[in-house]
């Protein structure tokens, strides 16, 4: 019951914005290769987690784990029944768009490869992002669930819990 009112209290809040749409993106993987967010053909959802804060960056990090294993590794009861993409996307900003090359290049030495195939870096203009999806606060991150067609169907946000995960995989499973 919580989670439904949840997410019928964040559907009114995007309906609200105006926003039923996620604005399309093009991000560039650690290996140089680009795509586009949502993009075409896409599995029936797509997982989007955002951040563009410095203090949001360990936050969306703490989603990394959780969500590769449910989502993509497949682990859990119902991992099975349903098929999804998940992407990581941090956002540069204002003065923190000078960052944008450094932390790429930082990310390609470091990190994980199962964890470096999902995650992107944005090449739009980060600020027209954060305003069509209402993103106002720079210390957390945001994670919506998109369907085919684009449409928001899930918003969360915030530090991971296991209930926000489920509350995803409940979307997942309709």
């Amino acid at each position: 019951m919580k989670s439904i009112t949840l997410f019928s209290f964040l559907a009114c809040a995007v309906a609200a914005h105006g926003q039923d749409r996620f604005p399309i993106m093009h991000g560039e993987r650690a290996d140089g290769s680009t795509i586009e967010l949502p993009g075409r053909p896409s599995p029936p959802f797509i997982v989007i987690g955002l951040a563009y804060g410095q203090k949001a960056q360990p936050a969306l990090e703490e989603w990394y784990e959780p969500a590769y294993l449910r989502f993509v590794a497949k682990h859990g009861l119902f991992a099975n029944a349903y098929q999804t993409e998940v992407y990581f996307v941090p956002l540069f900003t204002g003065a923190n768009k000078a960052a944008y090359a450094p932390s790429l290049k930082r990310f390609r030495q470091s990190a994980e490869p199962e964890v470096a195939d999902r995650v992107l870096f944005v090449k739009e203009d980060a600020d027209e992002i954060r305003r069509a999806l209402a993103l106002t606060d720079k210390d957390i991150p945001y994670f919506f669930v998109v369907d085919r067609e684009g449409r928001i169907v899930h918003r969360t946000q915030g530090d991971f819990t296991d209930e926000k995960l489920e509350a995803i995989e409940e979307v997942l499973l309709r």
